[in-house]
């Protein structure tokens, strides 16, 4: 399968509760989805009605990558909510973010191990495990992957990476899952933002106004619980979560641009080992001194971690590498719709409150959220969508309004002397 040939940007601890590596995501992937204005023309059909084959054969594989697309939006879903929720019940018995932070990054090492599986099964010109390490190793420039290379491109990554997940974990002790899932929703727009500024990407009306609508909900959030100072922190440290995820992605592209999946499997997987090698000192720290302590090791959920930590890494596996079977903007509404399935559980299982503010909160991020989900020639697509349907419209008033019996045909018959009596 020679898909490794297409290039993403790792996506990663940011677009996850809590670790989603970066794939930047409405700025580099690819544009492959049919605009309005080829989705109007009928499927296998040319100028002159006749079926098309190539167009229908078309029309099918469309048809697969949308239903690809409805498995991992579903996938996206559920595990984002998933260990979002699980998350919380873990800090029931074992409270210590930081620590669950860590012991879940430990996973991304597993990253190029599963990606030189699925390499090996599908790929007609198999390599071996150090070809490909190497082949991969060019990501980093000419010299491979060098020491220097270590600390100065990947080391600050993992440090955004420990503190995007460490904050939106230490948020959830605070606040809600539902008021956690939307807020974070607010880094796309932060990522439009520095992407704008730092990167001088072009500039949209449209994400402006996602923008606005973002922190206005983030405010109207924390106007939802009275301004307490309990429920204040937890919002502070979502809002963070989301500015470290959004300067991840841009600091990505702004420095490394974009990977191939290889690349970006052998990346997350060298974030886990920068997670083993220097940030396992951190845990042991908050144990002795008690910050993150717990009596014994016998007492830690370590179901709960295990099941935390797959899901996180199902999630960031999808997220990273579900571009190859579908169109990223559905992998974009799958994160979401997780925003509704943890207010559904956070109705069942505790106190929240869903009043007039923080439902318009919550609409209010989603719909800022959904309109940075707009690609860059979305206007284009919609005059030309507008126009086919007004010519379509004349079209049909014409005929409509043609007369059977006025035509040229019966004006010519009407001209004829008629000779039978």
């Amino acid at each position: 399968m020679k898909k490794h040939s297409a290039r993403v940007a790792p996506l990663s601890a940011c677009n996850s509760p809590v670790l989603t590596l970066t794939k930047v995501e409405g700025e580099e992937r690819p544009r492959d989805s049919p605009g309005p204005a080829e989705a109007q023309a009928p499927a296998g059909a040319d100028a002159s009605g006749r079926t098309s084959h190539p167009c229908w054969r078309c029309s099918q594989a469309q048809l697969k990558k949308i239903f690809w697309g409805v498995a991992v939006v579903l996938c996206v879903c559920s595990s984002w909510a998933g260990s979002t929720q699980l998350a919380k019940l873990t800090f029931r018995k074992f409270d210590a973010p930081f620590t669950l932070t860590w012991f879940a990054t430990n996973w991304n090492f597993l990253f190029f191990p599963l990606y030189y599986v699925g390499h090996v099964c599908k790929s007609e010109e198999k390599q071996s495990v150090r070809q490909r390490y190497r082949e991969c190793c060019r990501f980093f420039g000419d010299n491979g992957l060098t020491l220097k290379v270590f600390f100065t491109k990947a080391a600050p990554f993992g440090v955004l990476w420990t503190l995007t997940n460490y904050l939106y974990l230490h948020a959830i002790k605070k606040v809600n899952t539902t008021d956690v899932s939307v807020l974070f929703c607010c880094n796309k727009a932060f990522v439009f933002l520095l992407s704008w500024i730092v990167l001088r990407d072009r500039f949209m009306g449209v994400r402006i106004v996602a923008a606005i609508l973002a922190i206005a909900g983030i405010v109207m959030m924390t106007y939802a619980d009275g301004f307490h100072s309990h429920s204040v922190i937890g919002i502070a440290l979502v809002v963070g979560s989301a500015s470290m995820s959004a300067l991840y992605k841009v600091l990505f592209k702004l420095l490394l641009g974009s990977a191939k999946f290889g690349e970006a499997a052998l990346f997350l997987s060298i974030l886990g080992v920068f997670n083993i090698l220097f940030i396992t000192c951190i845990p042991v720290i908050l144990y002795f001194t008690k910050v993150e302590y717990w009596s014994s090791f016998h007492d830690i959920p370590w179901g709960n971690l295990c099941g935390f930590s797959v899901l996180l890494l199902t999630f960031n596996i999808v997220l990273n590498f579900g571009i190859a079977v579908t169109y990223p903007t559905l992998m974009s509404v799958g994160i979401v719709l997780s925003v509704p399935v943890n207010a559904v559980v956070d109705h069942y299982t505790s106190k929240i409150v869903f009043n007039g503010v923080r439902v318009i909160a919550i609409i209010i991020i989603g719909l800022g959220f959904l309109l940075l989900l707009l690609p860059e020639e979305w206007d284009v697509w919609l005059i030309k969508l507008l126009t086919r349907l007004k010519v379509r419209k004349k079209e049909e008033t014409a005929e409509g309004g043609v007369d059977p019996g006025s035509g040229p045909q019966s004006k010519s018959r009407r001209a004829r002397p008629s000779f039978a009596r």
